[in-house]
């Protein structure tokens, strides 16, 4: 067999490889960007839980038990679980899934309870890999990146491969994150 055949031969193979792993892969890439962009933009709160703000007055200065007799009268509100002195004004009520200040002065609460957002919540738990058995899924899902991303490289010939611009594109993509990590470092 010459050398050209044992090369289209090999290239075959690897688009087809290329092409089945590549296939076998868009649900687990689809995962994993959608919670990279719910991770890259949390803006300080996890985006896999709704907060859910609202308040209501109470007599003012009531003590702890008062405070929890009065909220459990009311069925549109959390469980309050405790109540606990803030500071001379204050006490902080520890809710069911969220929190709660009582001001002793007005009675006035203004409270806080977070509200799982099941999708978002199980496909970020997916990325940190914090479901149970996923994290080999995720060490080949990895390997099959590097792969992909090699034998992309090598099956693409001629003026679109190495050969042509492909090598531009290249060097671009590898420069992105290293400019940015030097960027990073100098403005540290």
């Amino acid at each position: 067999m010459t050398s050209s055949r044992r090369r289209n031969s090999f290239t075959r193979l690897l688009r087809s490889l290329h092409r089945d792993v590549g296939f076998l892969l868009v649900g687990v890439s689809v995962v994993y960007a959608l919670s990279g962009i719910f991770l890259n933009h949390m803006n300080g709160s996890d985006p896999a839980y709704r907060a859910i703000a609202g308040s209501l007055v109470l007599e003012p200065g009531l003590s702890a038990g008062e405070i929890v007799s009065r909220w459990e009268t009311r069925e549109d509100l959390p469980a309050l679980k405790r109540v606990l002195p803030l500071d001379a004004g204050h006490d902080r009520l520890i809710l069911d899934g969220g929190t709660g200040l009582y001001d002793r002065a007005t009675g006035r609460v203004d409270h806080e309870r977070h509200e799982r957002r099941e999708f978002i919540y199980w496909i970020n738990k997916l990325h940190y890999s914090k479901v149970r058995g996923w994290g080999p899924v995720a060490d080949i899902f990895a390997v099959s990146l590097v792969f992909l991303a090699l034998s992309g490289i090598l099956i693409t010939r001629g003026r679109h491969g190495l050969a042509g611009r492909g090598r531009w594109l290249l060097l671009a993509g590898i420069l992105v994150p290293v400019l940015h990590v030097l960027y990073t470092i100098i403005l540290e």
